[in-house]
C-alpha cells in the first residue's frame, strides 16, 4: 500500500535512536540514511524545519512477526527511558488474534508493535492512524485519489473511516488533525501519477507540485503532490524501475 510514509522530527538525532532500539526488536534494521533521512523499508524519518515542522498526533503501527518481539518493543523501549503508551497484550476490540504494544517517540506520536498471527504483512508499516478536524471531510478526499492510489475502504463509520491496500491500512479518526505527515503510494504507471494529480486538483483539492520527474530522489522517480483537507502532504510515485 504505502510506497513511503514520512515523518518529520524534532530532534533528528534522538528520533533515530528511538526507532533504531525499537525497530530493531522487530527485525526492522535501518536500510539506508543519507543527510537527509534515515530510512527503515518504507518508513522515514526527515529532520523539521521552520518550512516543514514536525509531524504531531500520528498513531503508526509496525507489524511485529511474533509475540515475544511486541514485548522486547515494549521492554526495550520503557527500559530505554521512551514514555509507555500501553503495555503489551491482547486488543480484542480491534480483531481477536490483535496482540499489540505502545509507546511514545521523542515527539509524542505513538509508536505500536502489532502481531496478528492470520494476517501477512510484507512492510515495516502495519496501519496508521490519523486524526482529522471533519472524518466525512476526509473520506471525500480519498475517495477521490483512491482508484490513483490503490486504496478501498475498509471499515466506515462515522468516527472512522479505514482505507486498505494489499497489506496495510490507515484510518481517519476525529480528533485534533495529525500534522505535517507525508503519505506516497505506489503505481508502476506516469498516467496513473497524472490522473491521481487532475483528479484531486479538479475536486479543489491544492497541489503540492505536478506530475513530473524528480531527478534528486534518483532517475526516472515520477510523481505528483497534493494536500489533504488537513494540509498533510500526499504522493502517488512510479520509480520506473523493472
Amino acid at each position: 500500500m504505502f510506497d513511503h510514509v514520512t515523518i518529520r522530527v524534532t530532534d533528528r538525532e534522538a528520533s533515530e535512536a528511538f526507532y533504531d532500539s525499537v525497530l530493531r526488536t522487530l527485525g526492522l534494521d535501518q536500510n539506508y540514511r543519507t543527510n537527509a533521512f534515515s530510512l527503515w523499508k518504507e518508513f522515514m524519518i526527515n529532520g523539521a524545519t521552520s518550512e516543514n515542522p514536525p509531524t504531531r498526533r500520528l498513531h503508526i503501527g509496525f507489524v511485529a512477526p511474533s509475540r515475544d518481539q511486541v514485548d522486547r518493543f515494549w521492554r526495550v523501549g520503557t527500559e530505554a527511558g521512551y514514555r509507555d503508551d500501553g503495555p503489551p497484550g491482547p486488543r480484542p476490540q480491534y480483531s481477536e488474534n490483535y496482540y499489540g504494544a505502545f509507546l511514545l517517540d521523542p515527539d509524542g506520536n505513538s509508536a505500536e508493535a502489532v502481531h496478528e498471527p492470520d494476517v501477512g504483512r510484507r512492510g515495516a508499516i502495519d496501519h496508521l492512524w490519523i486524526r482529522v478536524a471533519d472524518v466525512a471531510a476526509a473520506k471525500s478526499f480519498y475517495e477521490t485519489i483512491a482508484p490513483h492510489a490503490g486504496l478501498r475502504i475498509g471499515a466506515d463509520t462515522p468516527d472512522r473511516v479505514q482505507f486498505v491496500g494489499a497489506a496495510s491500512s490507515f484510518s481517519l479518526v476525529a480528533g485534533t488533525p495529525t500534522e505535517h505527515l507525508h503519505m506516497a503510494f505506489p503505481t508502476r504507471e506516469n498516467p496513473v501519477v497524472d490522473r491521481f494529480h487532475e483528479a484531486a486538483v479538479a475536486a479543489g483539492y491544492a497541489s503540492n507540485g505536478g506530475p513530473g520527474e524528480r531527478p534528486r530522489y534518483h532517475p526516472g522517480y515520477y510523481a505528483a503532490f497534493v494536500f489533504d483537507p488537513d494540509g498533510n502532504n500526499i504522493e502517488v510515485v512510479n520509480h520506473n524501475r523493472d
